[in-house]
């Protein structure tokens, strides 16, 4: 069965001069426009192609990559506005409407918003809302200490930044946490820091303990002996500058380098790290 607003593996039926016909199965033969057709694309050829509405209403097939798909969230910016609601950049010829319902607040022009992408059951047709609670998960989130997640930055917060991760829970960064550059609507990884009595998740985009590991050690003794032994680099450094070279706090950098000292392999000097002769 074809998912509208999301990709579908569909078979070449037939070549025309505009296109090719792709089997639609419930939906019928579906158009993916010439300017979207591969070279050498035959019938019985399997394309993987997003399928929507055009501007005409009719269902199409793209190989273009949409801003959103159905049943995701992203942070998006509205490109227009009409009697009938905000219109999103979409990245397709058509841009996506968030009906005057479906917003919190009266949507401008320029501004992005967080919304989440869906198909009306009354009109079949594709539309975001800005109205994300109803979309989340609401049962209690079964997750490890330090498991890999994927974060949507949403929305900055006096703490930091809110998150959604997994495409179905709110978490929250803590901004004294965060060693790189982060905008709305960035999707990073990240990994469970802490799941909270109240049931709030707290997330952070480093592992948990990754600065004891032997990865990190690893990786800072790489880096010194591609340095001639010695590295530029102490426990007094900025932490802009530890993330840019490690990837990790400077807290995590400080137990790792520690540990090295405390091993006999290197030693720590005012603003330097080396390896001890």
């Amino acid at each position: 069965m074809i998912e509208i607003g999301k990709y579908n593996t569909l078979t070449v039926i037939k070549a025309v001069d505009f296109g090719v016909y792709l089997d639609g199965e419930d939906r019928g033969e579906i158009l993916l426009p010439k300017e979207y057709v591969p070279e050498k694309c035959f019938p019985n050829d399997e394309l993987k192609v997003f399928i929507y509405f055009d501007s005409e209403d009719r269902v199409i097939a793209t190989t273009e990559i949409p801003n959103i798909v159905v049943g995701e969230f992203a942070c998006m910016k509205v490109v227009a506005t009409s009697s009938v609601g905000a219109f999103l950049d979409w990245g397709l010829r058509k841009d996506l409407l968030v009906p005057f319902r479906e917003q919190r607040e009266r949507m401008k022009e320029g501004n992005t918003y967080l919304v989440y992408a869906y198909v009306d059951e009354e009109s079949d047709r594709i539309a975001a809302t800005a109205k994300i609670e109803k979309y989340l998960d609401r049962t209690p989130a079964a997750y490890e200490v330090g498991q890999e997640v994927d974060l949507l930055i949403a929305r900055p917060s006096d703490l930091g930044y809110s998150v959604i991760f997994n495409n179905a829970h709110w978490g929250l960064i803590y901004r004294n946490e965060i060693f790189q550059p982060v905008r709305v609507g960035q999707k990073v990884k990240g990994y469970i820091k802490e799941m909270r009595p109240d049931g709030k998740i707290d997330v952070s985009l480093q592992r948990a303990g990754y600065g004891q590991s032997d990865e990190l050690t690893a990786k800072i003794l790489e880096k010194i002996k591609d340095n001639g032994g010695v590295l530029d680099v102490s426990d007094k450094s900025a932490p802009e500058i530890i993330y840019n070279l490690f990837g990790c706090s400077k807290k995590n950098y400080k137990k790792a380098i520690g540990a090295l000292y405390k091993q006999g392999i290197i030693e720590i000097a005012e603003d330097e790290i080396r390896l001890k002769q």
